[in-house]
């Protein structure tokens, strides 16, 4: 009987042990923080950059529109 509480005792503890060895330490934890922090904020700077762009392409559009509208009214501008 003491035996086998002994082989469990064993196998658990090998089980800790290998847990034990895939985690992470804190110095780890740490560096993967830092990562993350420096990723959002890179991600940050280029959603403004996209943002940027798209309000400038909008205003381009917008801009092309007003001079196709008023090209259109002088064409379908009926001749005297």
């Amino acid at each position: 009987m003491e035996e086998k509480v002994f082989d469990l005792l064993e196998k658990l503890y090998i089980e800790v042990q290998e847990m034990k060895s895939n985690m992470a330490t804190k110095d780890e934890i740490r560096k993967l923080e830092s990562s993350i922090v420096r990723m959002e904020s890179e991600i940050k700077d280029d959603i403004k950059c996209l943002y940027d762009c798209y309000k400038q392409c909008i205003e381009g559009i917008s801009t092309v529109n007003k001079k196709l509208d008023k090209l259109t009214e002088k064409v379908e501008k009926p001749r005297d």
